[in-house]
């Protein structure tokens, strides 16, 4: 019996990591998106911010309460949305791993759409030491990044 409870908590903090890397993920998407943005329109709007995720105005509203709890952005009624230092610190972040991620998949010869496509999902799972050596093997094929 004993057995059973350690692989049924080991069962449920597996689950529970993948919970929170979910919600990680959601908030780097999120403050990428209202960072980008931010630096095209001038300014970010829910509806701004729904039509670049395409999801619906409630959806967007329900995320930015969430992220506004954490600390990563700013926002009030018919306000646009601000990121907070932390926020923009996250959405820097991101920013350069899905760069590293896209040039390294890109200097394996891997189509720019699939590329795009495949470095957002692997962006946000990807190890420290294995983003290194990604990024390592880039700038050996003629990659630089500016930051």
């Amino acid at each position: 019996m004993g057995n059973v409870r350690v692989a049924l908590r080991r069962q449920a903090a597996q689950f529970e990591k993948v919970r929170r890397d979910h919600a990680l993920e959601t908030a780097e998407d999120y403050v990428e998106a209202i960072s980008d943005i931010v630096h095209r329109q001038g300014e970010c709007r829910v509806k701004h911010l729904a039509q670049h995720m395409g999801v619906s105005h409630v959806t967007v509203t329900r995320i930015v309460a969430r992220l506004r709890e954490e600390e990563l952005l700013e926002t009030a009624p018919y306000r646009p949305i601000r990121l907070t230092a932390k926020g923009e610190r996250l959405a820097a972040q991101s920013r350069r791993r899905h760069e590293i991620v896209f040039t390294f998949l890109r200097a394996l010869g891997v189509p720019e759409d699939e590329a795009t496509r495949d470095a957002e999902g692997i962006e946000h799972h990807v190890g420290k030491r294995t983003l290194q050596c990604m990024r390592k093997i880039a700038e050996e094929r003629g990659a630089s990044f500016d930051w």
